[in-house]
Formats: structure tokens, C-alpha cells, sequence
């Protein structure tokens, strides 16, 4: 690994301090090296407050060192005016000689002209040091502005034998098949991302919060499909502990492309990342249409023998681990 590569790892990993408060903001990371001492870090505050680059350079005590220091950052700083200025301008401002760049910002409003203000500026800039990585890093980032929608991730839990839920229930509330630790990093999953999606079925049967209950951090925006408006507002997905929108046949029409249309409606309202947790007929719409990015599969040490199956999809494996008696599976759509 070279000397670039080991300073941009650890921007990665300092920016995932800022996974699930940064949105719609990229989380990134940024390290200040001086004669091969790191002198600053930082990464994205809250979104409204400091990038990852303002963050780094408050940290540097000695200010002086800037004009001979190297600044590496995970993505490329960006060239515009938003809820903060220019961080490019901030780099300029203070000198910063030598620009270490992981992957270019694809938003259009920066795009390359981050780049180009600081060549402009007589820095050296280096781009693409670990761009897979990085781009890998900032996949909510990317999806939302490439493919205008948010990033998708598809989650359930199945039986050993295939299922997702028996066939029928006494009380209207979830049968677990995985473990408590299971549940837990599914609760650590939802304050990660910005949404969460259910369908009608899901909402009145399991009576779900969609909150993290077990793990702290804000809840999501919680999505619930109700195409004829039928669902109780007394339903716990209706309470006051997180902010929820219902789609209808008022928002899209339920005889076309739903998954497509729900996508446009989340980008439209500024949404990054979703979680589709259910039920069987939603999650078997968004792979239909191949509009997922992300399946996380947990198989339970239990059987129902007979209930509603779990969806079929196709996607590439790439993680496996055991947690307790369950067993998570992590797929790519590719």
C-alpha cells in the first residue's frame, strides 16, 4: 500500500462517524499530513453544519504547517455555495499546496470544478487513490445523484425452510425467526439510513414501529404503502416517535411501475437511502423491476413448514457471517 493509499484509508474510516447524520450530504473523510505526521482530521458534521475539509483544517493547531501540508479527502471538495461555502475556497485560502483526491463528486454542481478551482490555484492534485473504495463508500451519494433515486437496500429474515412468515397468526404483531443480536443490527441498519419502506399487508399484520428501539441514533422516515387509505391511524406506524408518509393511489397509480414510482417520489423528497422491509409482495415488486441495490438475507435456526415464501432474486454474495444461531447473507445487484 502506498503512502497515499494508507492516508485515504483513514480518511474512510473516520468518515463513517458520519453514517446516518450526514444525509443528504456525502459522509466524508479528510486527514492534514505534514512531513508524514498527521496534523488535522475531520469528517461531515450534521447536514447544515461543517464538511469533512472545514473539520480537519479546525483541528490543525498550528496553522502555519497548512502551506507545506497535504490534505487527502474522500471525495472530491466541493466548488459551490450550499448550506456552507466552498471548500475548495477553504483549501485555497489557507495554502494548502498538495490535494490527495479518492473519487470525483458526480453531483453536477461541483462534478470536476472543484478540481479545476484548485489546479486553477497552483495546487497539486492527485485524483482516484482508492476510488473503488471510495466510490463503494459513498454508494448513497452516487446512486441518489446517478440514478436519481435513493439506494436500496432489501432486507428480510427466512426459516431454514424458506419462509418469511407462517401461515397464519393469533396476534397482530411480528413472529420473530432471528435472534436478539439479529435484531439489534437491523435496529443499527435503520438509524444508518434515511427511510424505511412497508407495505399495506406488513403494517396491519405485524403492527410494526419501524423505530430503533435498540440502538440509539434517530429513527428513520418511515414509508408505508396503503393504495386504498385503509390502515388504522391508530396502527403504530402512525405514532408520533417518527415521521411518516403514506403513499396511496392519490400519489402514484398501483397498474404501472410502483417500485419506479415510489423512487421518484423519495428522490423527490430529497431521500438517499431506503430500507424495504416488507412484506413478501413488496420486496417481490422492487426485484421484478431490478430497482434494489442491496439484499441482506438473514436465515433463522428455525422451521414453519409451511407459510408464505420467502422472494426470489438473483445477485452476487459478498459477505457471509454467522450471528448466534443466524446466519446474514449480503448480495449485490449486479
Amino acid at each position: 500500500m502506498t503512502t497515499n493509499e494508507s492516508y485515504i484509508k483513514r480518511c474512510l474510516k473516520i468518515a463513517t462517524n458520519g453514517l446516518g447524520t450526514t444525509r443528504p450530504n456525502p459522509m466524508v473523510g479528510c486527514v492534514i499530513v505534514h512531513k508524514d505526521k498527521i496534523i488535522g482530521e475531520g469528517y461531515t458534521s450534521s447536514y447544515g453544519s461543517n464538511h469533512a475539509e472545514v473539520n480537519a483544517i479546525n483541528s490543525v493547531k498550528d496553522k502555519t504547517l497548512l502551506n507545506e501540508a497535504t490534505i487527502y479527502v474522500t471525495l472530491e471538495p466541493c466548488s459551490h455555495y450550499g448550506k456552507t461555502p466552498p471548500c475548495s475556497d477553504l483549501i485555497i485560502k489557507h495554502k494548502i499546496p498538495n490535494v490527495v483526491i479518492g473519487c470525483i463528486d458526480d453531483n453536477i454542481k461541483v462534478a470536476g470544478k472543484g478540481i479545476k478551482k484548485l489546479i486553477d490555484a497552483n495546487c497539486h492534485v492527485t485524483v482516484g487513490v482508492l476510488e473503488t473504495a471510495c466510490k463503494e463508500h459513498h454508494k448513497r451519494f452516487f446512486t441518489f445523484h446517478n440514478k436519481k433515486r435513493p439506494y436500496i437496500i432489501l432486507k428480510w429474515a427466512e426459516t431454514n425452510d424458506g419462509f418469511i412468515a407462517p401461515k397464519s397468526k393469533k396476534e397482530q404483531k411480528p413472529v420473530w425467526i432471528t435472534n436478539k443480536y439479529s435484531r439489534q443490527l437491523v435496529h443499527k441498519w435503520r438509524f444508518q439510513e434515511q427511510a424505511i419502506l412497508v407495505g399495506t399487508n406488513t403494517a396491519l399484520q405485524d403492527n410494526p414501529s419501524l423505530t430503533v428501539r435498540d440502538w440509539k441514533g434517530n429513527h428513520p422516515i418511515r414509508i408505508v404503502l396503503d393504495k386504498d387509505q385503509k390502515l388504522s391511524k391508530e396502527l403504530s406506524i402512525f405514532n408520533n416517535e417518527a415521521e411518516t408518509i403514506t403513499i396511496s393511489k392519490n400519489n402514484i397509480d398501483f397498474n404501472k411501475n410502483i417500485a419506479q414510482q415510489i423512487c421518484d417520489i423519495l428522490y423527490q423528497n430529497n431521500m438517499t437511502s431506503v430500507i424495504i422491509e416488507g412484506g413478501q409482495k413488496t420486496l417481490q415488486t422492487f426485484i421484478d423491476a431490478n430497482i434494489w441495490d442491496e439484499a441482506r438475507v438473514f436465515t433463522g435456526n428455525t422451521k414453519f413448514k409451511e407459510g408464505l415464501k420467502a422472494p426470489k432474486f438473483s445477485g452476487k454474495l459478498i459477505s457471509e457471517e454467522k450471528i448466534v444461531s443466524d446466519i446474514l447473507k449480503i448480495y449485490k445487484n449486479d
